[in-house]
């Protein structure tokens, strides 16, 4: 630093009760609502009516003025806005899926699978109050003839089971109607 910059300070002039900021960095609160003649009376500067002259948080995210917002003018996808739309809620029909896979798994050859047997064996849990039927799906091998009792089988699940020298029946309806 050149010795030019360095100001001498006097040490009684830096005291706790001298201490006062710049002049012109601290400026008063602007005062609204004072009259028309402070510039900034009557509706002290929130314009005239409308959302932002009320008191509260104002508009909400995304509010454009009275017009379709944004996100309402896109298109619509597929899904439970609609009744007739895929198959969500109140109007979808459920099934508790099984595996060819885990049949293998757990039956030993000769065995007679039904409702009873995969709840006994832990495969369909927590069926009985909402009584879903049961759907066998082709995902995995099976190598052993079973006597398979469904409400319901995949085209492939039965051609697997029956490959493999089983039989696949289907039983009735569920104590339930299949709807949640």
């Amino acid at each position: 630093m050149p010795d030019d910059a360095v100001q001498a300070v006097d040490p009684e002039e830096v005291r706790l009760e001298s201490l006062a900021p710049l002049p012109g960095s601290r400026r008063p609160r602007k005062r609204i609502g004072r009259g028309i003649g402070s510039g900034t009376g009557k509706t002290s500067g929130r314009g005239h009516k409308g959302a932002g002259a009320r008191s509260g948080p104002g508009p909400i995210r995304g509010y454009i003025g009275g017009a379709i917002p944004v996100h309402m003018q896109k298109g619509k996808l597929r899904g439970s806005n609609h009744k007739k739309s895929m198959p969500i809620g109140p109007f979808r029909t459920h099934t508790v899926p099984v595996n060819l896979s885990e049949l293998a798994r757990v039956f030993e050859p000769g065995d007679v699978v039904d409702i009873a047997a995969l709840e006994a064996r832990g495969l369909v849990k927590n069926n009985a109050n909402r009584g879903w039927p049961v759907k066998i799906l082709a995902k995995g091998e099976i190598d052993r003839p079973l006597t398979v009792r469904a409400h319901a089988f995949s085209a492939a699940a039965k051609a697997k089971i029956e490959a493999a020298g089983g039989t696949a029946e289907i039983v009735g309806a569920p104590q339930g109607d299949g709807q949640e």
